[in-house]
């Protein structure tokens, strides 16, 4: 007779984990490989290559950071949230944007830019260098979220959506339905906060395939923002307000 000790449990904790790990490398070999694919098929009837500044730079580095996070949340989902159906976006919304994450980084390798933003976010929404939605010269602040892929990454709190240091320790902490709903809550949030970042960089790019991408974020994360708000919905819970 064998006596349950939780055992079971853990063990399908680690292999949830396991499994988010595994999906997580082989998306940034190929995520980086469409990156560079993607440039090997440009024509001289392109664009040139993209310099500092740019909006193809920008929404690349700046999206990486805000990507960053969204994938360390849905980590922390697959293996606390008890809801099948939550762990089972939150390692569609992880695979998703680390295969974006690795085109993204493959472009700004190529362009010989900097992987991660070095200077205000959001500058390059606007002609004027002074960023978007009233958001004038938002500096870095204290890093929320864990760099990927062994770069440095500066803080992200001044982004829309992005969750705090707080916020992420509690998800950490959470277990169970709490986790399901405070996962929810947070990349509801986190989605809707990038959405004019996405929209931007689909109308405004200058690459073809950059705005390709931007697009492509914008109707992913629409269709999981609605999925999300049914699930909160059906939980009894609420979205967070805009930070």
């Amino acid at each position: 007779m064998t006596v349950a000790d939780g055992t079971g449990t853990g063990s399908l904790r680690s292999q949830r984990t396991a499994l988010a790990v595994l999906g997580l490398i082989a998306a940034i070999a190929i995520g980086f490989g469409l990156g560079f694919l993607a440039n090997q098929f440009l024509h001289d009837d392109q664009p040139a290559t993209p310099v500092a500044g740019s909006v193809d730079v920008g929404f690349a580095q700046d999206m990486t950071v805000h990507h960053n996070q969204a994938v360390e949340m849905a980590a922390i989902a697959i293996a606390n949230a008890a809801d099948p159906m939550v762990r089972d976006l939150a390692y569609d919304i992880l695979t998703t944007q680390q295969n974006q994450i690795g085109q993204m980084t493959g472009w700004l390798s190529l362009w010989n830019q900097p992987l991660l933003p070095t200077g205000d976010y959001m500058a390059w929404m606007t002609a004027d260098g002074t960023g978007m939605s009233g958001h004038t010269g938002m500096s870095h602040g204290t890093a929320s979220a864990t760099p990927s892929s062994g770069q440095q990454q500066s803080g992200a709190a001044t982004m829309p959506g992005m969750a705090s240091s707080e916020d992420m320790a509690a998800l950490r902490q959470a277990r169970g339905p709490a986790a399901d709903v405070l996962f929810l809550q947070l990349m509801l949030r986190h989605h809707e906060g990038g959405k004019p970042m996405m929209e931007y960089g689909a109308q405004h790019a200058e690459v073809p395939t950059v705005r390709a991408l931007a697009q492509t974020m914008v109707d992913t994360q629409q269709s999981e923002s609605t999925r999300m708000t049914q699930l909160l919905t059906e939980k009894g819970a609420a979205p967070l307000p805009m930070n």
